[in-house]
């Protein structure tokens, strides 16, 4: 085997937790699959100027995270659909039945901020360390321990007992009584 074919192989074993990363940035398959091929697509394209002996998962999630980031900024230029129709019809159900508190989960998750997301996704669920994960989003290891411990809270706080500030609640759609808002 050549040293290209190795890298080749190792690059393969990364797209799970490519796909993983991806889906908690983008919180839809489709996308995060897109997001997924795209950054194999680039990795693939400049693998002779990975260097040999360097970290190749934090390399490839921080292309994943940079071709996220710049495809944000592209839709921040898109036209919104106001009345939300053509939204209607691109949308899908998802095809399996998952547990009211694994959709309560999901939906509290995307209410965190972004930095906080891709943080725990990094350290929670892609066993990504703090040193790897400062490394991807290029600041301080104490900023990436902040990020997660905040977001473990929130979450925390979320799921034991369903409070939402009057920002997230206007997020999910929800109504928040004059109390609630004032808090």
């Amino acid at each position: 085997m050549t040293a290209s074919t190795d890298l080749a192989d190792e690059l393969v074993t990364h797209v799970p937790n490519l796909r993983a990363f991806a889906r908690s940035l983008v919180r839809d398959a489709s996308r995060a699959d897109d997001l997924v091929q795209e950054t194999v697509l680039k990795a693939w394209s400049n693998l002779d100027g990975f260097q040999v002996g360097t970290n190749m998962r934090a390399w490839l999630f921080t292309i994943l995270r940079n071709t996220f980031y710049s495809e944000f900024r592209k839709t921040r230029r898109e036209v919104e659909d106001v009345d939300g129709q053509h939204a209607a019809l691109v949308s899908e159900k998802p095809a399996h039945e998952g547990t009211l508190e694994m959709r309560d989960f999901e939906r509290f998750f995307a209410l965190l901020p972004a930095d906080q997301r891709e943080a725990l996704t990094l350290v929670g669920a892609s066993g990504v360390s703090y040193e790897e994960a400062a490394e991807i989003c290029d600041c301080a290891v104490g900023t990436i321990k902040s990020r997660v411990s905040r977001a473990r809270l929130r979450l925390a706080e979320m799921m034991e007992t369903g409070n939402l500030t009057a920002e997230e609640a206007a997020k999910l759609g929800q109504e928040v009584s004059l109390e609630e808002a004032i808090k």
